[in-house]
């Protein structure tokens, strides 16, 4: 039977423990050191680049973090390895890079930031994580992601990430499946990650008898109290203001 055990172990430092009004920005190595140094799990975002290199990084875009106004996704590492996230001193950082420092001295969720062509991503992370030893999981907003990690490497934890993505320039339908994740039914990830802001949600509730769900992300105290209800572990930010 697949371990999950670790997912709950400690709370979960969303894109490291970063705190930008000291001078740490979020999915950066000090945000990662951070995350270690107080034992938490680390969630972090991939994605890839037109070398195939898989750097740490959220946005589908450069600009909010390093003003550069691109699609990350036609840069190369060379192109953006000198760029400062969010008028800091640190450079967006490459997986392998992160993996070596973390090396296992806490677990790992890794979201990936695909668009609708997958197996690309999926491919070359297989190969940098084959080589990693450390506790991870991988999850996606995709189902179809989470379908090629059921697909091609069962063993792996993998999560669905869902919301009611009412802000979303999507159709009903789309809203209706996704939000409800009906495609779990053949991707049959191990674990959910809800917005905690399209919590309860009946669906959830049922999922939650047999599987761990995660809630995202915990600004304040009230997120936290309501997590804490309805969710098995929580990914937050703004440690220091929450009443752990």
């Amino acid at each position: 039977m697949k371990k999950t055990e670790f997912l709950t172990t400690t709370l979960i430092a969303h894109r490291g423990y970063h705190d930008i009004k000291n001078g740490i920005p979020e999915n950066s190595i000090p945000a990662f050191e951070r995350a270690i140094e107080n034992k938490y799990i680390i969630e972090l975002d991939v994605h890839i680049l037109k070398d195939n290199k898989i750097v740490v990084f959220h946005d589908d875009n450069l600009k909010r973090m390093t003003e550069i106004d691109k699609e990350i996704k036609l840069t190369t590492y060379d192109e953006i390895k000198d760029l400062k996230l969010a008028n800091t001193k640190y450079n967006i950082p490459l997986l392998t890079e992160v993996l070596s420092l973390v090396n296992n001295k806490v677990p790992i969720i890794i979201e990936l930031k695909t668009d609708n062509k997958v197996g690309k991503l999926e491919n070359e992370l297989i190969k940098i994580l084959n080589q990693y030893k450390g506790e991870f999981a991988v999850k996606s907003f995709n189902p179809l992601s989470i379908y090629w990690f059921k697909k091609h490497y069962p063993d792996i934890v993998r999560g669905q990430l869902a919301s009611s993505f009412s802000n979303k320039n999507m159709s009903i339908e789309e809203k209706i499946l996704l939000k409800n994740m009906v495609f779990n039914i053949f991707t049959k990830p191990d674990f959910i990650s809800y917005d905690i802001n399209a919590l309860p949600n009946k669906r959830v509730e049922k999922i939650r008898k047999k599987h761990i769900v995660l809630g995202w992300t915990i600004k304040n105290n009230e997120q936290f109290t309501k997590g804490k209800k309805y969710c098995d572990n929580l990914i937050c930010e703004n440690f220091e203001d929450l009443k752990i």
